[in-house]
């Protein structure tokens, strides 16, 4: 299935809407700083790598236009770009990394003109587009030596194509596997309450001939109870520097069950995804989300009674103690993870 989540195409950002899958694929085409952000925020684009290269993308995207020669004066907007773009969704690390990484593009070349200093921008969002390509990539090649023939992996959420620029974290370990002849088979969790599993794992897995069964959250412990979960592998939205990691919600769940139960937990993300800034995952903060995803079936039909408290985050820590091993794109990270993250990482 050769589709590319994101990219810049026609002076605009090339998105799969993915709040519309699976019931219809369709691209569209974001011109405006304000239908990016709203994109993010309604999760047409989604998934922590994806992020990094909308980050990117957007803030060439707030810039391109501006009609100045005046590097101070594009400073002063691409600080404002950046601070708007930052504020639709507060966990994922990619976001903040891809968009310091253009503000570091604009600080290296300010002393150029305008109209260069914006090449530039653009051809680093570009750049961070294709170095998630080769990132998944690397993590699926790493990944896939961790699964055995006949594995049965449980997931969570979606760390696909569609959370990536076109192969996955996560799924990107399976994808590998089955193309090596390992002929693994998924069981997806649902992933209330926005159903991520169901609507998009459960989709790119089909299209590519993986098996995959779609089971609901609350299923994940009878599965292991019956001994049917071999490995789970979800994706990661932030790292903590002792490897504490955010996930969607539902993922520390799933992490305490394997504990339990002896089965290997593993977190696929690549090394954008780290905060070595932050000790633990205690300082990660989690975004709360609207009311309505948990009481309307997409905002459609009520399924809880109207003026019902609600609590939705949509995330949660795991802790690292929990964790197996990470797998990135340098390498696997087993335990210890302070030291073991800094030493892979950084190197």
């Amino acid at each position: 299935m050769r589709i590319r989540t994101i990219d810049w195409s026609k002076g605009a950002i090339k998105i799969i809407d993915q709040t519309r899958l699976p019931r219809e694929f369709k691209y569209i085409y974001i011109k405006s700083l304000k239908e990016l952000w709203q994109a993010i925020k309604v999760m047409q684009v989604r998934g922590a790598p994806a992020l990094g290269a909308a980050a990117g993308l957007g803030v060439y995207l707030g810039i391109k236009d501006l009609k100045t020669d005046s590097a101070a004066r594009l400073k002063k907007e691409l600080d404002r770009v950046i601070s708007y773009i930052g504020s639709s969704r507060p966990t994922a690390k990619n976001l903040f990394w891809g968009l310091e990484r253009m503000r570091k593009v604009f600080l290296l070349h300010k002393d150029k003109p305008v109209a260069k200093i914006k090449d530039y921008l653009l051809k680093e969002a570009r750049q961070i587009m294709e170095e998630d390509r080769v990132a998944c990539r690397n993590i699926g090649r790493y990944g896939a030596k961790l699964i055995n023939r006949k594995d049965t992996i449980l997931t969570i959420c979606n760390a696909g194509i569609l959370a990536t620029i076109d192969y996955g974290t996560a799924l990107g370990v399976i994808y590998r596997a089955y193309e090596e002849g390992k002929d693994p088979k998924v069981f997806s969790c649902e992933t209330r309450p926005m159903l991520q599993g169901a609507r998009l794992t459960t989709w790119e897995l089909n299209k590519l001939g993986v098996d995959v069964t779609m089971i609901c959250d609350s299923m994940a412990a009878t599965l292991m109870q019956q001994g049917r979960i071999s490995k789970v592998i979800t994706g990661a939205d932030r790292i903590a520097a002792n490897g504490d990691t955010a996930n969607k919600i539902g993922t520390f769940n799933l992490a305490v069950l394997s504990k339990y139960h002896g089965i290997p937990f593993y977190i696929a993300a690549p090394e954008s995804t780290f905060d070595l800034k932050i000790k633990s995952g205690k300082s990660i903060h989690i975004e709360e989300r609207g009311r309505k995803e948990m009481t309307e079936l997409f905002f459609r039909h009520p399924i809880a009674p109207a003026g019902v408290k609600v609590f939705n985050p949509a995330f949660d820590v795991t802790p690292h103690d929990l964790i197996s091993a990470i797998i990135t794109d340098k390498g696997v990270i087993r335990p210890p993870y302070i030291k073991n993250i800094r030493k892979i990482i950084l190197k």
